[in-house]
């Protein structure tokens, strides 16, 4: 005699093999502050990791101006952000696919990336520092640091606070 399963139990245990699994999540948000100057140019920023050594282990945003202008190419200008610079930029092929972009507006900006993205895959277990660094021309260079760990074994919410080029930063790191 065989014996079968019914269809009701069959449908609802398909419906749990289906459901996606809840991935480690790297959440950043940061504002471009609003400034009341008379020449306003919109920043270059770069968002990278820096391992406890202080030496970068991951780009994950870095945002510039990409078309030609009466100046030239907006890479020209890159060096700008110093620290971001001299820790990672100089040695990368720009631009990078999932990592560059152009600049962006006055306003709050998020980025979010999961585990496996292409910037976080090499991550290893330890003590992190996100950096986000600002420079504007004819205007000023800001640098905000979030220290955090990864991966996430329980959920993390860090944030920072810029003082010019810069406003709030914040970081949530989920399991």
């Amino acid at each position: 005699m065989t014996k079968t399963v019914p269809l009701t139990l069959t449908i609802a245990l398909s419906g749990l093999l289906a459901m996606p699994g809840h991935a480690t999540t790297l959440q950043v948000k940061l504002e471009i502050p609003t400034l009341n100057v008379a020449e306003y140019h919109r920043p270059y920023v770069a968002v990278y990791v820096e391992d406890a050594n202080g030496k970068a282990a991951a780009n994950l945003a870095v945002w510039y101006q990409h078309q030609d202008n009466r100046e030239g190419h907006g890479s020209k200008w890159l060096p700008d952000l110093r620290q971001w610079w001299r820790k990672s930029g100089r040695t990368l092929d720009l631009p990078v696919d999932g990592v560059t972009g152009p600049t962006h507006p006055a306003g709050v900006h998020t980025l979010e990336l999961a585990a496996n993205a292409p910037q976080l895959a090499g991550l290893k277990p330890g003590s992190y520092t996100l950096v986000v660094e600002a420079v504007r021309e004819v205007g000023g260079r800001e640098l905000v640091k979030v220290p955090f760990t990864w991966p996430a074994t329980a959920a993390q919410a860090a944030s920072g606070q810029g003082s010019s080029e810069l406003g709030a930063i914040s970081l949530v790191v989920k399991p």
